[in-house]
């Protein structure tokens, strides 16, 4: 046997796919945590049905988990996998045309039956046929060797077969240098109740590794690096999980009680189930009977001086437009989180879009805006959260938080905040009358407002002499009672429109990329194309290009300067995961020739297809 050497990469891409039953989120979240305990930098992006069981076998029914690591940053999960690890023929079938030229397919051969071929779509076997020429392809039968290696365990061959994810991870552990150390423990103690299946996974997970260290046909094995970051603490995690904690940070930081108001609904549920196991922070959690009742419920939080939350996909958002039309007439703190996913109707319910900004900036009856905000990774997460309070609290508002199923199911390495760290929240509770009648008294008004943010007070029911009366009929102009005047309504509806514009008070000014500061191209995006537009406009910069990049994450307003920075450049692009909502907004406010570049097929845009984009327009630009 030849001896073992180890070749030295600066980044891997590897996807893991198998049926829906096989474990393959948790064995690419494992791959993840033990790359992330070694120091790497990395992102996600897990890919999965919708349905809860699709029929074994079938390629409705694969699930798979891609995830870059490097020794450098990353920003995207990367375009194409060095290695796929495939449970079944359908997974193969599914994924292996996503693998890059050269690169190494690992396959189950156990489950390469003649059935199964079938069900897949193959009219022979192509570990066997050839159609795999351009690969390096490993096939090994992992279910006969995770059973054999778990037998004394006592298991029946379905049980034991079970593990053969772990055997999978053990092996890819092994060639990629992962600490194991990690995985071992969590084996210990997610099993700690089933001695044999916890005795079983330990050992379908050693004898991957130990297959790779002695099987002929692994020789080398590779190094990636850690990667140089910021001194901190770091954990890995995901979108949704950073949006739970951002939350609850802000809370904290403004003195409130945290309440949330949900509905389960592909992809925000996570939200909900973080959120539910912070009672001691004081969070409330409510699992409301539908998304019309998950609002409501958020919005009487706010009405009695709590941070109110609703969490929700597209379909959710539009259950719950009428409630929201009554928090912008309520003029109260509340935070909605939508999260979205491929659309309309159920549409691709685990699938990643950005189709949903039009609907949040219009979709309500009346004039009703609110401020829109959207995260641009998964860390980014948390600190959105905390600026859409921010923002609720200061302006007296509902905010609208716009993050989609890939930064809600992707994940990357997150510094933790230190404590401290997050600026107090002042929520500026009402404590006294605030207006003196003709009579010399003193009332409440309800609709009298800050000169600065046009915001109403906010007064908890209960405080003496606060006493108040708001709703969703229109309101007078301060008094609060209820008018039905042309003027006062006129008034009304221009006010809470210029309340919100007054949100460029706080944004600051756009965030542009411009290192030549002489770029005739700008590329423009929001929320998560920021990942794979930032990495393409550095690919081509190392090019010899000159390409400028600009990210929003305010939407509604947009930040004061934006205009005067999409007329320095000749040429706008304009990527989005939908027809061109936010091209179209461009357009029609700041008369510019904003171009778009759009896809919608429930996946990020990969990095060489924008990289590809942009390399037209330069040379349609001349540089």
């Amino acid at each position: 046997m030849e001896a073992m050497t180890t070749k030295q990469i600066d980044s891997i891409v590897v996807r893991f796919a198998g049926d829906s039953g096989d474990g393959m989120q948790l064995t690419g979240d494992r791959f993840t945590q033990e790359s992330a305990v070694f120091g790497n930098d990395l992102a996600t992006l897990p890919n999965f049905p919708a349905e809860i069981r699709a029929p074994q076998g079938t390629l409705a029914g694969v699930s798979s988990f891609q995830v870059q690591v490097a020794e450098h940053a990353v920003l995207t999960p990367g375009d194409a996998p060095d290695v796929l690890v495939a449970m079944n023929p359908a997974a193969l079938r599914v994924n292996a045309g996503d693998v890059a030229r050269g690169g190494t397919i690992i396959v189950d051969t156990q489950e390469f039956t003649a059935r199964n071929l079938t069900k897949a779509g193959y009219r022979s076997n192509p570990v066997e046929d050839g159609s795999l020429a351009d690969y390096i392809v490993h096939p090994i039968d992992m279910t006969s060797l995770t059973v054999a290696a778990v037998k004394e365990f006592g298991l029946g061959r379905k049980d034991a077969a079970r593990a053969k994810n772990m055997f999978g991870l053990g092996l890819l552990s092994w060639m990629y240098g992962r600490p194991t150390e990690s995985t071992e423990a969590f084996i210990r103690s997610r099993f700690a109740n089933k001695p044999a299946i916890r005795e079983a996974n330990l050992a379908a997970f050693r004898a991957g590794w130990n297959y790779g260290e002695t099987a002929e046909a692994f020789a080398v094995s590779y190094d990636v690096r850690p990667a140089p970051m910021k001194p901190g603490r770091y954990r890995n995690i995901t979108g949704n999980t950073a949006l739970a904690y951002g939350l609850m940070a802000a809370a904290r930081s403004a003195g409130l009680e945290l309440f949330l108001g949900a509905y389960p609904i592909t992809p925000a549920s996570d939200i909900l189930h973080e959120l539910s196991k912070h009672a001691r922070f004081g969070v409330t959690t409510f699992q409301a009977e539908d998304e019309i009742a998950g609002a409501c419920a958020a919005i009487g939080a706010s009405y009695g001086g709590a941070l109110g939350v609703t969490s929700t996909s597209g379909p959710g958002v539009c259950l719950k437009s009428e409630a929201l039309g009554l928090a912008v007439s309520l003029e109260l703190p509340l935070v909605v989180v939508d999260v979205q996913r491929g659309g309309p109707s159920t549409g691709l319910p685990t699938k990643t879009e950005q189709s949903d900004l039009l609907q949040a900036l219009f979709g309500r009856n009346g004039e009703a805006p609110l401020p829109v905000i959207a995260p641009r990774s998964s860390a980014d997460c948390f600190a959105a959260a905390v600026e859409a309070v921010e923002i609720a609290i200061r302006y007296r508002t509902p905010v609208m938080l716009l993050s989609d199923g890939y930064l809600a199911n992707g994940s990357e390495p997150w510094q933790i905040p230190q404590p401290g760290d997050q600026p107090s929240i002042d929520p500026g509770f009402a404590t006294e009358p605030n207006h003196e009648t003709d009579d010399g008294a003193r009332a409440f008004w309800p609709y009298k407002r800050e000169p600065e943010t046009l915001a109403r007070p906010w007064a908890v029911p209960g405080t003496p002499g606060l006493e108040h009366r708001i709703g969703g009929i229109e309101k007078g102009d301060g008094h609060g009672n209820i008018s039905y005047e042309p003027d006062n309504h006129d008034l009304m509806v221009r006010t809470r429109q210029a309340k919100v514009d007054r949100v460029t008070q706080v944004i600051g000014d756009t965030w542009v990329d411009d290192p030549d500061g002489d770029a005739e191209l700008l590329v423009i995006g929001w929320g998560s194309t920021y990942g794979p537009v930032a990495e393409a406009c550095t690919r081509l910069r190392k090019q010899g290009q000159s390409v400028a990049h600009a990210h929003l994450r305010a939407l509604n307003p947009f930040p004061h300067d934006l205009g005067e920075v999409l007329r320095r450049y000749s040429r706008v692009v304009c990527p989005e995961m939908n027809l061109g909502q936010l091209s179209m907004l461009l357009r029609a406010r700041y008369l510019v020739d904003v171009v778009g570049h759009n896809q919608v097929r429930g996946l990020p845009f990969q990095v060489a297809e924008i990289e590809d984009a942009l390399l037209t327009h330069l040379q349609e630009v001349g540089r």
